[in-house]
């Protein structure tokens, strides 16, 4: 998962470049999880999960309760998961998946944006077959004190189906009924986790070569992520400089 490997770190560090979003975006999901399965981490898979994450992203701690705090009022907005398929530059594959209480405000402004940036949407179902959805634990080695060998072996016995290493950063994949098990047991070996998600891997990818596809790949991309009802944009760029 070499390729994949590339496409999602250039992908995920762009994101981590925009705090104040990001903290927007886990208020939201975590509001979601409260919603669906109570305030108690303990007996809550997914707030556990997201509340570790947004350690990981430093995210306040005070803003994480607000958001368990804001799930639980009787006058909580209401969101809905929507998710959008579609095409950008060239051909590029696109799911955008939103947390929203106004699914028309967000289906316009998602729409929108793919057009004025030379891509269109598409129906349901059309792009997200070249996507495998796959569990994804990263764990950083700032200081170069974590033997790849021996955490490559902890994470397989784990359960993990696959791993990789670039300098600092260490990704392994799990399939996604697996990623909880081998989170845990990483964590039991003395790892710490920077973050442990689901996550969308292209099948193939797609090169651009021209500059104005460049150019409207980069602004569809940042204006998607300006959005405050997108959580997450998955595509199959493999040049991305983002």
């Amino acid at each position: 998962m070499g390729r994949a490997f590339e496409y999602r770190k250039a992908r995920k560090m762009k994101r981590w470049g925009h705090m104040a979003r990001v903290f927007t975006k886990i208020g939201k999901e975590i509001e979601m999880a409260v919603k669906a399965s109570g305030p108690d981490p303990s007996s809550n898979l997914r707030l556990r999960l997201l509340m570790q994450n947004a350690k990981a992203e430093n995210m306040p701690k005070e803003n994480v309760e607000r958001a368990i705090k804001r799930a639980t009022e009787k006058d909580a907005a209401d969101y809905k998961e929507v998710i959008y398929e579609g095409y950008g530059a060239h051909g590029v594959a696109f799911i955008v998946e939103c947390l929203t209480d106004n699914r028309n405000r967000t289906a316009a402004d998602v729409r929108a944006a793919f057009s004025k940036y030379g891509g269109n949407l598409g129906t349901t179902g059309c792009v997200s077959f070249m996507f495998e959805e796959k569990g994804v634990i990263v764990i950083m080695d700032e200081d170069g004190e974590i033997e790849e060998d021996k955490l490559m072996e902890t994470a397989l016995e784990a359960g993990a189906e696959d791993f990789n290493a670039d300098e600092e950063v260490f990704e392994i994949y799990t399939e996604p009924s697996d990623l909880s098990a081998v989170k845990e047991a990483l964590v039991a070996a003395g790892y710490t986790i920077a973050s442990a998600e689901l996550d969308k891997i292209p099948s193939s990818y797609v090169t651009l070569e021209s500059d104005d596809d460049i150019k409207n790949m980069n602004l569809l991309i940042e204006h998607l992520e300006d959005n405050d009802d997108v959580q997450d944009i998955y595509h199959n760029w493999e040049n991305c400089d983002e």
